[in-house]
């Protein structure tokens, strides 16, 4: 009980050092599950299903801006007349790719987590980064396993 509470308070401090409002929350968020007692259960749902349900709050906060109406179907067609637009989408088809590849990593190998999550705080303190999540990094880190593996 000691080491997580530990390894938790650190993972606080440090987001608190880098300025990372969402490391702060999900720290807090586990802390007092901890605490409280709820962590049998409720880690292992997490764990499990927590990525999948991260997906769908981004896919929904993406696609407000249709439901809206701050996007219709004119911005779509206005979106394929410009080269930097097609750079966009293929950027945006190659970062879901890579994000897929995340997922997949992730709940294969979880453990990458912690290095994923000092990767992100230190490229935020370090470079002023910006922090947008574990997920894409996972996926870049899968396809650069997967390279690396091509050639071993």
């Amino acid at each position: 009980m000691i080491e997580p509470m530990l390894f938790l308070l650190t993972l606080l401090a440090i987001a608190f050092l880098a300025k990372n409002q969402s490391l702060i929350i999900a720290v807090l968020v586990l802390l007092v599950m901890k605490i409280a007692g709820f962590e049998a259960k409720t880690f292992s749902l997490l764990q499990g299903k927590g990525i999948n349900w991260g997906v769908t709050i981004i896919t929904i906060a993406v696609l407000a801006p249709i439901a809206s109406g701050e996007i219709g179907f004119k911005d779509l067609g206005g979106a394929f007349k410009s080269p930097y637009a097609w750079i966009a989408l293929i950027s945006g088809m190659a970062v879901a790719l890579l994000a897929k590849g995340g997922v997949t990593l992730l709940a294969e190998d979880p453990h990458i987590t912690t290095a994923l999550v000092l990767g992100t705080i230190l490229a935020v303190s370090l470079f002023k980064g910006v922090a947008v999540g574990p997920l894409i990094g996972a996926g870049i880190a899968f396809a650069a396993m997967k390279i690396f593996e091509l050639f071993k």
